[in-house]
């Protein structure tokens, strides 16, 4: 493995649109003839040194694990006692209560940080310092007993991750990584797979479940793929489909319509095992975009190619 830079973390100073905007603290100042939109950040973010990035990464396994435990024992949940957010997707009381134990947890570790979290517990924060939170990543898994859900965490520099943690309890399971650190799985360093072509490899996708404008392509794209890979597998949840692809289940991934929480985490473990996450246009902003193509990196062009024949 090449040598990492042990020096602080930077953080890009640029951002792509108004979602992003709106969570993480910038403002827009309308740039050259063609009118874009360039973005300033209306605070200095801190930097952390590798030391205390390695110190944050393995408290936030320690909470991932204490916290995933105890969701694993909450066998009383069911379809019939969610909540109904939209027809498609789910909420249930280990949702909230598990976000509520991840809140009252991290912000202790970075006080100054905010939260960006799936049902809304905690405050962004001015500091441009976020944890980005999916307390229970694949409930409708969970409440049908489908041993495929997990927590992801990510503490955020603006748009950018330090560090970010997956822990699946049903396999105990957790994938660990911090900028320029490596990648780990309960503590073994991962890489992603080495698979060259894409007509070899094994990719995961997700389905849209409230936005449906984009379906047709969709479907078509995924068509496409599943007569000319190895295979599509679609597990129920991103982060999961990330981290398997971290570890080299998987070659790739990519779905439309995602939200930061689902995806913080997964792009610091992929990017540190060695692959590659884009926006489909191939876009470096994929965590508060609107669409995420991740692979092992020697797909990804290919990958690219055929998903910009559809959208």
């Amino acid at each position: 493995m090449k040598s990492r830079d042990s020096g602080p973390s930077k953080l890009v100073s640029f951002v792509t649109n108004a979602k992003m905007a709106s969570l993480v603290g910038v403002k827009y100042r309308l740039h050259g003839c063609m009118g874009k939109l360039r973005a300033q950040y209306l605070y200095p973010v801190k930097e952390f040194n590798q030391n205390e990035l390695a110190s944050i990464a393995g408290q936030i396994e320690a909470i991932s694990r204490e916290t995933g435990r105890w969701m694993k024992e909450q066998t009383h949940v069911h379809e019939g006692n969610a909540e109904i957010k939209t027809t498609n997707n789910l909420v249930t009381v280990v949702d909230k209560e598990s976000e509520r134990r991840f809140v009252e947890a991290l912000k202790k570790i970075v006080p100054e940080a905010g939260f960006v979290a799936e049902e809304g517990t905690g405050e962004k924060s001015a500091s441009g310092l976020n944890w980005v939170i999916d307390p229970l990543d694949g409930t409708t898994n969970f409440v049908h007993g489908v041993p495929v859900w997990c927590t992801s965490v990510a503490l955020c520099a603006g748009p950018i991750p330090l560090a970010g943690v997956i822990f699946d309890p049903s396999s105990d399971e957790c994938y660990t990584a911090y900028q320029n650190g490596g990648a780990r799985m309960n503590g073994n360093i991962i890489q992603v797979s080495d698979i060259v072509r894409l007509d070899q490899s094994l990719l995961a996708t997700g389905f849209p479940y409230d936005d449906f404008g984009r379906e047709q392509q969709y479907i078509a794209l995924f068509r496409e793929l599943m007569r000319n890979t190895r295979g599509m597998r679609r597990l129920g949840s991103a982060a999961l489909d990330m981290a398997w692809t971290a570890i080299g289940r998987f070659e790739g991934f990519y779905e439309y319509g995602l939200n930061p929480w689902d995806v913080a985490a997964g792009t610091i473990i992929i990017r540190e095992a060695g692959g590659t996450v884009t926006e489909f246009n191939g876009g470096n902003n994929p965590i508060f975009g609107e669409d995420l193509i991740c692979t092992n990196g020697r797909i990804h062009q290919q990958m690219m190619d055929v998903v910009g024949r559809f959208f």
